[in-house]
């Protein structure tokens, strides 16, 4: 399918159910693998201020903001993110999140 079309359809069906998690998340991985960090970052905030124990959303937004070397705003989202794990249960994310945040307080 090609790229735009992808973007298209994504945000086609976020104008009729704009809380949609699944899709606003797709949304924002669709402008991060594009490239378009600014684009997907202000996808993953608008995600998070929605659905705020969306675990998947904390991890990529903080993969996103270290990439571009915002290395203490990515430390803040897995904190975040972390906490969100923690009261959603989700131990996987839970376990992803803590490694890369041990891996950020270890490069400075």
């Amino acid at each position: 399918m090609p790229e735009q079309t992808r973007l298209e359809m994504l945000t086609q069906f976020l104008e009729t159910n704009p809380n949609d998690a699944f899709a606003r998340y797709g949304l924002a991985m669709e402008y991060a693998r594009l490239g378009n960090d600014a684009a997907a970052l202000e996808q993953f905030g608008k995600l998070l201020q929605i659905h705020p124990d969306y675990s998947n959303g904390y991890f990529m937004a903080a993969q996103t903001l270290a990439k571009n070397s915002r290395t203490e705003e990515a430390k803040k989202m897995l904190q975040n993110g972390i906490e969100a794990a923690k009261r959603t249960g989700n131990k996987h994310a839970l376990s992803e999140m803590s490694g890369m945040l041990e891996e950020l307080a270890n490069s400075n």
